[in-house]
C-alpha cells in the first residue's frame, strides 16, 4: 500500500487528485493537505508529518502562482516554490521515497517556435519562473527518485482560473479584447492528475516531464472556443497584442511543451485541448 501526501490539496490540480483518488483505493492511501493541515515551509513539520504518516512518495500541488504579484513578493515566492519543495524531497528521500514536483512553462524565455523539449535550455523571465526553476532544482537534487512535470495554462471547475473568467465576462459585457500573440496549450487539470497518478500507479521514472493537452492555440482561440461551447454570442471578442495590456510580470509568448517523453514513459494517451474543455465546461453548467 503507497502512503501519498499531496500538498496544496485545496488548489486546482489538488482538488482533482481528490477526485480521482478512490479509483485507486486498493493500493494508495491518500493523505490531502493544505496550509491549515501542514506548512509546507515549516521543515520539522515537514519531516514528523512525512515520517508519522510513512510516505513514500509526495506530490506537490501547493505553489505561488500569482504570476504578477511574485515580482513584488520575491520572498514569500522563493519560500513556496523553491524552499518548501527541497524540504518536502529532502524528507520523502530520507524514508527511501519519492516525489512528484509541477512546474511551469515559464522556467523557458518563450522565445521560440517550436515545442520545447525537457532537456532545452532554461531562461525565467521572472520571479516566478526563476523560483519554479530552482524548486525543480532542489527538488531533483535532494531527492534522486523524483519526477518534475511542467504543465501550463491549467484551468478546472475548482477555484479561480481563465475559462471561468471569461465565461463570466462573456456574459458581463459587450466587448472583449484578449491576447492574440501568446500560443501554449491549455490543460485540464483533471487530465493532469490523471496523468501523475498513472505514472505513480506504474512506477515513477525519474527525470523531468512535460504535460499539456494536445494542440496549440493563443488566447484569444481559446477565449473563442470557450464562448462557443457555452454558447455565448451576445459579445464580440477581439485580439489584442501583448504590448495593449501591460502587466508587471513578463509572459512568454511561445510556451508549446513537447510531450513525447511522458507519452512513451508511461504509455499516457492525452487528449485534444477542446475536447478536455468541452469535458470540463460540461462540469460547470
Amino acid at each position: 500500500m503507497k502512503h501519498i501526501l499531496v500538498t496544496g490539496a485545496n488548489g486546482q490540480l489538488g482538488n482533482e487528485l481528490r477526485l480521482l483518488a478512490p479509483q485507486y483505493a486498493e493500493s494508495c492511501q491518500f493523505f490531502f493537505t493544505d496550509v491549515q493541515e501542514l506548512d509546507i515551509t515549516d521543515r520539522k513539520a515537514i519531516y514528523a508529518f512525512i515520517e508519522n504518516n510513512r510516505i513514500d512518495t509526495v506530490v506537490n500541488c501547493a505553489a505561488f502562482t500569482a504570476v504578477d504579484k511574485a515580482e513584488s513578493e520575491p520572498e514569500l515566492c522563493d519560500l513556496l516554490n523553491h524552499i518548501a519543495p527541497g524540504y518536502l524531497a529532502e524528507a520523502v528521500a530520507a524514508q527511501g521515497g519519492t516525489m512528484v514536483q509541477v512546474s511551469t512553462d515559464y522556467v523557458f524565455d518563450g522565445e521560440g517556435c517550436v515545442p520545447y523539449r525537457e532537456e532545452d535550455p532554461t531562461n525565467p523571465q521572472g520571479v516566478y519562473g526563476r523560483t519554479k526553476l530552482e524548486g525543480e532544482e532542489a527538488v531533483i537534487r535532494q531527492c534522486a527518485g523524483s519526477m518534475v512535470i511542467r504543465t501550463a495554462w491549467l484551468y478546472s471547475t475548482f477555484g479561480q482560473n481563465f475559462v471561468k473568467t471569461m465565461l463570466r465576462l462573456g456574459r458581463e459585457r459587450e466587448s472583449l479584447g484578449v491576447v492574440f500573440d501568446q500560443i501554449g496549450s491549455p490543460t485540464y487539470a483533471r487530465d493532469l492528475a490523471q496523468a501523475i497518478l498513472t505514472a505513480i500507479d506504474k512506477g515513477i521514472v525519474p527525470g523531468v516531464y512535460h504535460f499539456t493537452n494536445e494542440g496549440v492555440c493563443s488566447w484569444y482561440d481559446f477565449t473563442r472556443a470557450i464562448h462557443r461551447i457555452a454558447g455565448i454570442t451576445g459579445c464580440k471578442v477581439s485580439p489584442i497584442h501583448t504590448a495593449d495590456y501591460p502587466v508587471p510580470a513578463k509572459r512568454p509568448h511561445y510556451s508549446v511543451l513537447d510531450k513525447s517523453k511522458i507519452k512513451s514513459a508511461y504509455g499516457i494517451d492525452i487528449r485534444w485541448w477542446e475536447d478536455a474543455l468541452k469535458e470540463c465546461m460540461e462540469g460547470l453548467h
